[in-house]
């Protein structure tokens, strides 16, 4: 399992990074990112903390830990120079906190998220095929998510995703350690999605790609 949207206390968590880490590997993670919720108050505390433990954590529970951050909340109008601060912080993999169905996330915030080319484009609720076809041209990836209310537009996201050739990729958002999933449990919310058998394999291969990317020297 690689999970690319996780939180610790840093943000609205409930454990240390350490234990997140621990527990994470012993459910049977490979890979994890920490990309706790941020804005213009807090990356600079945040980022620096998580990209200081992740290459001891990565060495110490054999599963390799990736420093992220997902812009939260944040007018669209920022997300671009706060992506690109959060990168000069030490952030490996940018998130931005999508226009999810159950919370007021501002109108604009797919479209800002895409623009400022970021990573992952985390459970964005109801997006638009345009937005979606300009996700696909600028090979950002979108979320399926396995947390609660966030997952009630994947199938949405899925179809969409289908039809334009975007990049999907399959995260928990986990906030606490029953929120880590097994893979065989990854797979039954894609199929719920509405993903098939060939297409979950390639969201899965997605992550790897991902995780590639970050670890390859420029």
């Amino acid at each position: 399992m690689i999970d690319l949207h996780t939180h610790c206390l840093f943000s609205d968590g409930e454990l240390i990074p350490s234990e997140l880490v621990r527990r994470a590997r012993h459910a049977g993670y490979r890979a994890i990112a920490i990309t706790d919720h941020g804005d213009a108050s807090n990356l600079d505390f945040i980022i620096p903390r998580v990209a200081g433990v992740c290459q001891s954590l990565s060495k110490a529970y054999d599963i390799q830990v990736i420093p992220g951050i997902e812009l939260t909340h944040v007018p669209p109008a920022l997300i671009n120079g706060l992506a690109v601060a959060a990168r000069e912080l030490g952030a490996k993999l940018v998130l931005v906190h999508g226009e999810t169905i159950v919370e007021p996330v501002a109108s604009g915030t797919n479209a800002a998220a895409i623009a400022a080319s970021v990573d992952i484009l985390a459970h964005p609720g109801l997006i638009t095929e345009q937005e979606v076809r300009l996700a696909a041209e600028r090979g950002i990836c979108l979320e399926i998510t396995a947390r609660k209310g966030h997952s009630l537009s994947n199938g949405h996201v899925a179809m969409l995703a289908r039809q334009c050739g975007a990049s999907l990729v399959l995260n928990t958002d986990a906030h606490s350690p029953q929120d880590f999933i097994s893979l065989e449990m990854a797979r039954k919310v894609a199929l719920g999605a509405g993903l098939a058998a060939l297409e979950i394999e390639a969201m899965f291969g997605n992550s790897e790609t991902l995780i590639r990317k970050i670890l390859t020297p420029a």
